[in-house]
């Protein structure tokens, strides 16, 4: 079975405030990470998360250019 992790414990992995990613869920603006609902329990898989990091790592800011995810790299 694949971790499951809180808002907190996925915002401190991701090196964000606590507030910012759950606000991001709440308004749709901002980070966009995917996350489970469990009744009123909101969990963030370990993989989804690293994979996040990973499709949001770049080598310079020209590789930014032309939005989206998948111009990592």
């Amino acid at each position: 079975m694949e971790r499951l992790l809180t808002t907190k414990q996925a915002s401190e992995f991701l090196g964000l405030d606590y507030k910012s990613l759950a606000n991001s869920r709440s308004t749709g603006m901002g980070i966009q990470v995917p996350y489970i609902k469990i009744g009123k329990l909101v969990r963030y898989k370990l993989s989804v998360l690293e994979t996040y990091i990973e499709e949001h790592t770049y080598n310079n800011t020209g590789e930014t250019k032309g939005g989206g995810y998948g111009n990592a790299k």
